[in-house]
């Protein structure tokens, strides 16, 4: 009987300490505003900047368009294979290469393109994430600039080259760190290193593990000779010949993002180019590596 007037105490403490740091907090915030009127700009930008950059990540994914004259590959037809055609290209508007795939995956939404970028890149794209902080950067290197799109790879994976990419995006800019500032890197096309040496150091320059997807025919075999083990992080390459195809890029992105482990990441690349190819999930799983 005689503590049963305790909660309602408590309840009144906790009521009115509520309240009074409501009053105070409201009292020094229409202080602030009275005294300093650009005091709710630098608030409201202080706060936007804070959620937009919380967490931010930048995938950089780089694509050699394919190219029956240029390129040593098995010939693809025509349109398909047409190195400075965006339109139609097997590995950029062609309904599995990367522009076209993204822009109709439902988590993904374009945001921002830039045509004749340089004397090397056709086009930029930029994708956004629905749901998350995170943007897709892809560059189509014309065909015949593959030498080109491969050394940038390796720079960029060895810290050599750093940039930034802006553009507006809903009346404000976004800055994008690109190339070896890029969270991830990525790259689909042929395997230039069949047919070309590059004169490259394999020593890399990044502070910590570089993660890259490299989708090309036996890439793992290829890349794995010229780049820094000790500083990348292969989160998904290839053992043989393969379609360098959007579904299989996307699968390394969703592994990476959650964060999983490389058997599961080379499941989930297994089960998308099998369902693709129907080649079956023993030849899948037998495609695909994940580290080194």
């Amino acid at each position: 009987m005689g503590n049963s007037n305790i909660p309602n105490l408590s309840f009144f403490i906790a009521w009115n300490f509520t309240c009074g740091y409501f009053v105070y907090f409201t009292h020094s915030l229409y202080i602030m505003i009275t005294r300093f009127p650009f005091f709710p700009f630098l608030f409201y930008f202080l706060l936007s900047f804070s959620i937009f950059s919380s967490e931010q990540k930048v995938i950089h994914v780089l694509v050699a368009l394919c190219d029956n004259e240029y390129q040593g590959i098995v010939p693809v037809p025509k349109k398909l294979g047409n190195g400075d055609d965006l339109k139609d290209n097997l590995y950029w508007g062609a309904a599995y290469g990367v522009k076209s795939f993204f822009k109709k995956e439902k988590d993904w939404k374009l945001v921002s393109s830039a045509l004749n970028v340089n004397a090397e890149i056709l086009e930029r794209v930029v994708f956004k994430h629905k749901s998350k902080n995170i943007f897709l950067v892809a560059d189509a290197y014309r065909g015949r600039e593959i030498k080109t799109a491969t050394k940038d790879l390796i720079q960029s994976i060895h810290g050599e080259k750093k940039e930034t990419y802006s553009f507006d995006l809903e009346n404000r800019k976004i800055i994008l760190p690109i190339a070896a500032n890029a969270d991830l890197l990525g790259y689909i096309g042929h395997n230039g290193l069949m047919d070309f040496s590059l004169e490259l150091s394999n020593q890399s320059k990044q502070t910590q593990l570089k993660p890259v997807i490299i989708l090309a025919c036996y890439s793992k075999s290829y890349f794995s000779k010229i780049i820094d083990e000790s500083k990348t992080n292969p989160i998904l390459w290839s053992n043989g010949l393969m379609a360098p195809e959007s579904y299989v890029l996307k699968a390394g992105i969703d592994s990476w993002l959650k964060n999983e482990k490389q058997k599961e990441t080379i499941e989930r690349a297994a089960i998308a180019y099998n369902y693709f190819q129907k080649c079956g999930m023993k030849g899948a799983r037998k495609l695909f590596s994940s580290g080194y």
